[in-house]
């Protein structure tokens, strides 16, 4: 009985949100087809599965202006699902999870001599910057000024200093004086705090009957509290990423201000779909604010896999851990990859 009325309630739900239509899930199997996601290997790792489908149409939007190919993953199909679909831009946000600007040259500085931000060693921070420069920059370049709107999220609340560098969805685009203004106010306010941490213990003390739990309560493999990174480190006025180049149009969105106001702006701004990038796909990109988590509940969400990077440790390579990271969203996600996303041709 609980099943019966849990049916109903969505078949309700999905008729006040729109006509209801039987989809075709017929699986076509392909034959020899490329791997997926295999355009930017240095930072994903191919994915090569035994078997692959394809499927019918799954959003097929009238007035489309936007392929978007994607696929999923089903134990139980035992195989890749792709699938064609037809979105609107208008209709669709591009959003970016936590493009931090960490050791770019704005001010916000990866602590010495232990702290840790991001992908937490400098040498992965610019390894990031060199993706979002080569693989992030000419996607939002591409969509900015079609899709309803360009996000990025960021940690903290919206602070006096970023209300006035960056439009949010509670407040106007900042006039250029204004933006101007908060620069400076940023760099010196990033520039006077002191990025200096404790260093890593010299000395442990430990139980000769449980020595390796007393080392890694003692020593765990990532800290990022006051005792490495300095106090306050974490309440600073964190930026978007300068390679972004943002443009006054753009939108910033606060995780502290929580995902219902992010969904009710995108809701009241008739947005049905999102296209997400970002870092990190293991952490950020899943569980925060603006993570496929939470958008997935109300939106059509297509996982852009080349346009995300997870952590990476003990590897000098992301692409294992993306692939894996990406992988496993693919249960109950839908993965597309920037050469899957072209403009209709009229």
């Amino acid at each position: 009985m609980r099943s019966l009325y849990l049916s109903l309630f969505i078949i309700q739900s999905a008729a006040y949100a729109g006509d209801i239509k039987t989809y075709d899930n017929t699986l076509k199997l392909l034959e020899n087809p490329a791997p997926i996601l295999a355009d930017y290997p240095e930072y994903f790792q191919p994915i090569v599965e035994l078997r692959r489908y394809e499927a019918p149409m799954l959003v097929n939007d009238e007035g489309a202006d936007l392929e978007v190919r994607a696929w999923r993953w089903s134990y139980n199909a035992r195989g890749i699902v792709e699938m064609p679909n037809k979105i609107r831009m208008d209709r669709t946000s591009v959003i970016v999870v936590h493009p931090w600007g960490i050791d770019d040259g704005q001010g916000w500085n990866t602590p010495e001599p232990a702290g840790v931000a991001d992908f937490c060693t400098i040498e992965k921070n610019e390894l990031s910057h060199d993706h979002i420069r080569r693989v992030l920059v000419p996607f939002i370049k591409m969509t900015r000024g079609k899709a309803q709107s360009v996000m990025y999220s960021l940690p903290g609340p919206e602070d006096p200093i970023r209300k006035k560098l960056y439009r949010s969805v509670r407040s106007g685009v900042p006039s250029e004086d204004q933006r101007r203004e908060a620069q400076r106010e940023l760099e010196q306010k990033l520039k006077s705090f002191s990025y200096k941490g404790e260093p890593i213990p010299a000395k442990l003390t430990v139980s000769s009957e449980t020595p390796v739990i007393d080392y890694f309560k003692q020593f765990p493999g990532l800290d990022a509290t006051a005792k490495y990174n300095n106090e306050g480190f974490w309440d600073l006025p964190i930026p978007v990423v300068r390679a972004i180049e943002m443009e006054p149009e753009d939108i910033v969105i606060y995780d502290a201000e929580g995902y219902p106001v992010l969904r009710d702006y995108l809701k009241a701004n008739g947005v049905r779909h999102v296209l997400l990038l970002g870092y990190a796909t293991d952490m950020c990109y899943k569980a925060t604010c603006a993570g496929y988590e939470n958008l997935s509940k109300d939106f059509n969400v297509f996982l852009v896999g080349d346009a995300s990077m997870a952590t990476f440790p003990a590897n000098s390579s992301p692409a294992y851990a993306t692939n894996a990271a990406i992988s496993f969203a693919s249960l109950n996600q839908l993965v597309t990859q920037v050469s899957w996303i072209r403009f209709i041709e009229e």
